[in-house]
């Protein structure tokens, strides 16, 4: 029989687990040929691999900085952005050396759907394609802007 330890609030209980990253948003992202991604998200923006499953292989873990992805073999081939002729989500990566990262990506032959610029709310970023479609921003925090001053409506009720 096991013994189980009674936390008293399970917010100041961490759980160790190498296969996922804690306090993290982990995307699962679908594409054709989950080896060709591994081998772009490479080689053209950056991302390490962490560890890759299946033969032939049907998904994978990469990483870049503080950011965590899953690769999955989609299920119907037909299923992403580039053959659906639209886009499915966008994702958004925080760079530290974005300008660098933006001078990387072109000269790897990235698809650029926005060059790198600085947005109203305070960020430095571009906007890629990657090979089956999906959007991603790579981004910095350039500058402090309120939410106010570019015109958002900030919520009363906020999480403490």
């Amino acid at each position: 029989m096991r013994s189980h330890k009674k936390v008293a609030d399970s917010r100041d209980f961490k759980f160790s687990n190498r296969s996922v990253p804690t306090d993290a948003v982990l995307p699962h992202i679908d594409y054709r040929d989950v080896e060709q991604a591994i081998s772009w998200l490479s080689r053209a923006v950056g991302f390490v691999e962490h560890y890759r499953y299946g033969n032939p292989v049907s998904g994978a873990q990469m990483s870049i900085g503080n950011t965590w992805l899953m690769l999955n073999r989609a299920r119907d081939q037909n299923a992403i952005p580039k053959l659906l002729g639209f886009g499915t989500q966008s994702l958004t990566v925080f760079i530290e050396d974005v300008e660098a990262h933006f001078e990387h990506a072109k000269s790897s032959g990235v698809a650029i759907l926005e060059d790198l610029h600085e947005t109203v709310y305070g960020e430095l970023q571009y906007g890629a394609e990657d090979l089956d479609g999906h959007h991603w921003l790579f981004s910095r925090h350039a500058r402090d802007v309120s939410p106010e001053q570019w015109g958002a409506a900030v919520s009363r009720t906020q999480r403490s």
